[in-house]
Parts: C-alpha cells; structure tokens; sequence
C-alpha cells in the first residue's frame, strides 16, 4: 500500500487543500484519475509545486472536468469501479476535442500484457505501483516538455503572420469550442464580423505597405478592449476580423462592438479616399443565439455576417446587430 511506503508524507497531505481550484493557472495542467484517495493525493503533492492539479475518483467525473477545464496530461488508473481506465481512454480517442491529450496509465498491475494493452490504446507512458517520487517526476516532467513544445508549434499555426492575432483556423477551432459550451449550459453566443471601410482604396492610394501597418493597428486594438480572456478577436482573412464574445448577450456584444468601432474612429487614422469618413473606420455585424441541437454554427456565421452587409449598406462606419 502507498501509505506503507510514504507514511510521513501521506499523514501531510491530508492537511492540503486538495479541492482549492485556481483556473487562471498559468501552469500547465494535470488531471489525475485515480479512485484511491491516497494515491490522488500523493500524487498532487508530488506535482503541485510545478503544475495545477485537478483530481477525480472516477471516469466519469474525469469526463466532466476534462469538458470543462481541458488538461495538458491525464495520469490514469486502470482498476476503477464503473468505468476502467482502459474504458475512459477508449473514449478519449475517439473525441475531437480529447483525443490529442496525452495519457500515462499508473497502476499496481503489473503485467507486461496490461501495460502492452495501455500502450496499444493510446498511452504515452506506463507506471507501476508503488512506485518511486522521483521516477514520477522525472518522466512526467520529459513528457511535459514535449507537450510544451508541441502546444507552442500549435501556437504559432494559429497565429497570423502580419497582425500577430489568432488566423482564421484558430477562430474556427475557438468557435466551434465555445458553440458546444454554449449548447451545454444553455448560454448565449454572441459572434460579431467587423470589415474595415473602403480598404481597397486605402491600399490603392497610400500603398499596401502603409494597410499593412494599418490592419496591425486595428488588431492591436481589437486585443486591448478584449476584457475577458475567453473572450477573443481574430484575423478572418483580407481586411475582415472575427470576433468571439461567449456567455454574453446581444445587449452587451452591441454595446462592446460599439465600443470598439468608436475607438477605431478615434484612431484617427486619416483616409481621405474613404466616402464613409476622412479616417479609417470599422463596419461591424453581429449575432447573438442560444445554441440549440436542431441548429448549425454556419447559421450563426451567416446572421453576424447579414448585419454586417446591412451595416455597409446604411453608409458603414455602424454596428448593425441582430436582436
């Protein structure tokens, strides 16, 4: 037993505040799946110091947080009532959203078939029980690295090369994400297309070189007057950005969207080809919806992007929303 070999250090992690939850971490994070109480707790003693640890007793509390809060790295028991962890990584493969999170199996089986098993479906690495602090650390920091350094090629695919936001790839993948959140807790969605005025003519008579400089501009202020970090604006292509605004109504997106075309204008950024104003100015169109099952994300899409053509056909420089 584990508490045989780490008597000290079991009787002081009972005294940790093991359910205390800080999900602006900056650390990456590591759900332990483990319906052992020591185990967990041994566990999150080891690996507190350098990652936020989230803690569950059973496969499927493990889904539910892994819906809400997404790990960098599982480490699972295989023996567990209810569902084993051979049945809970069968089912974080075949999700979109879970299939890529790494998973070490930590067991007391220990058999070179249930490890080849663990292996076969997908795991990343194999521990028996008991087993020793250090070697704990050292393969879950080697894989941590690796899990570092791919996140950060993912980053830098999902960044656009000129204005340094998120590209379009990245806000699809985001919007996806958040329209499943929104379906699951019944909350609004509110997407906004912005589109900048009478850009081609811009490009045309101060150089592209000098629209460049511009979009980098406006992206910049679209990520300053983002207030929530969930909250997010993107690249969508050309000279049109995408905005994501979850849990928030069409009150509010109209009002935030305001905001943003008034701080735009107040750029003043000159443009005396523009017949909307003698500045760079924003259109901005925008929707808000409770998702439902019987409705399409495109349909969310299609209704920001009809305001926002209504708002270029009332003379641009305006916020068109859908109530």
């Amino acid at each position: 037993m584990v508490e045989d070999c780490f008597p000290e250090l079991c009787e002081k992690l009972d005294q940790l505040p093991l359910n205390v939850s800080d999900v602006l971490s900056d650390k990456a994070k590591i759900l332990v799946v483990d319906d052992d109480k020591i185990s967990r707790k041994l566990l999150a003693g080891l690996l507190r110091p350098d990652y936020f640890v989230l803690l569950a007793e059973s496969g499927q509390e493990a889904i539910e947080m892994i819906h809400d809060c997404p790990p960098d790295l599982i480490i699972l028991d295989i023996m567990m009532p209810e569902m084993s962890g051979f049945q809970l990584i069968r089912k974080l493969k075949t999700g979109n959203a879970t299939q890529s999170i790494p998973v070490v199996f930590i067991t007391a089986l220990n058999s070179i078939r249930t490890e080849e098993e663990g292996l076969r479906l997908g795991a990343v690495d194999y521990i028996t029980k008991p087993f020793m602090p250090s070697i704990v650390e050292a393969r879950i920091g080697n894989i941590m690295t690796m899990v570092r350094q791919r996140k950060l090629l993912e980053t830098l695919a999902h960044i656009d090369g000129l204005t340094e936001i998120p590209n379009r790839r990245y806000f699809d993948q985001a919007l996806s994400r958040e329209w499943q959140r929104s379906m699951r807790y019944n909350s609004p969605l509110s997407v906004a297309m912005a589109d900048v005025d009478f850009f081609k003519q811009y490009n045309d008579n101060h150089g592209h070189s000098a629209g460049d400089r511009v979009l980098r501009i406006l992206a910049r202020e679209l990520r300053t007057n983002l207030k929530r970090p969930y909250d997010l604006a993107a690249r969508y292509g050309g000279e049109e950005f995408g905005i994501v605004l979850p849990n928030t109504s069409s009150e509010k997106a109209a009002l935030f969207c305001e905001s943003i075309r008034a701080a735009v204008e107040n750029l003043c950024i000159e443009h005396g080809h523009s017949p909307a104003a003698g500045n760079v100015t924003i259109s901005i169109g925008g929707a808000t919806l409770i998702p439902a099952q019987n409705m399409e994300l495109y349909t969310l899409l299609e209704l920001a992007d009809r305001q926002l053509y209504r708002a270029k056909g009332e003379g641009r420089n305006k916020v068109c929303w859908l109530n």
